[in-house]
């Protein structure tokens, strides 16, 4: 190497070293941790929630022994009227006491709010499932050269689908945030929000017209 490069590198080198490493004008962009969230398109998913929501209402000792009054706001969604029913029976059969009357109860008031992503970028594939996919396209032409049956390559892949296939999902652009609160005297005595996936075609489900709308565009 001529003398001529080396003290190009010299000077890039002693030049770098008046700057400060590792920095930026603006925050760069990094990603969370893996995590999972489950999708909701059922009505036995709302029992669900509703099992969930009374099992934490009847472990709080300010609430097991307390009329409660479940609160169903007016107009009402389809989920909000079958939430309101189904927490209802999930409490009585908790041992809850259940008032029809809200005067002197203990107030259990579901809140709802749907929010929209209209810009959310690529999101990757779970780890794995490009090594996965790479594993069975080179599965399903091994056959072609060597099997005297190609046809067979098809029944693995099939077995693991019919394993594995009830796991997958999207990531939609469409979520609900569901919060159950018990309230009383103007003090919130217990508070549970969920956070799920919901089709698209859903949001009426869970969303009123005159009902309020969080979405990520501003």
């Amino acid at each position: 190497m001529s003398l001529r490069i080396w003290g190009a590198i010299c000077l890039a080198v002693t030049l770098s070293g008046c700057f400060k490493v590792n920095t930026s004008q603006a925050p760069m962009a990094t990603t969370w941790e893996m995590s999972e969230q489950q999708r909701m398109q059922a009505a036995h998913h709302w029992d669900v929630l509703a099992r969930n929501e009374a099992r934490g209402i009847m472990a709080n000792q300010r609430l097991r022994s307390r009329p409660l009054y479940v609160f169903s706001p007016q107009p009402s969604t389809p989920f909000e009227r079958g939430y309101h029913s189904l927490l209802e029976s999930q409490l009585v059969q908790q041992g809850a006491l259940v008032s029809t009357q809200p005067e002197g109860s203990v107030i259990i008031n579901p809140m709802v709010q749907v929010v929209t992503h209209s810009d959310r970028g690529s999101i990757r594939p779970p780890p794995g499932a490009l090594t996965f996919l790479a594993a069975g396209v080179a599965w399903a032409f091994q056959p072609l050269n060597h099997w005297s049956e190609p046809a067979l390559a098809l029944i693995p892949g099939a077995a693991l689908l019919d394993v594995f296939g009830g796991n997958i999902t999207k990531v939609g652009n469409t979520e609900v945030i569901i919060t159950t609160r018990a309230s009383e005297f103007d003090t919130l005595l217990y508070s549970s929000s969920n956070i799920y996936y919901i089709n698209d075609g859903d949001s009426n489900h869970y969303e009123s017209r005159s009902g309020l709308r969080v979405s990520s565009q501003w």
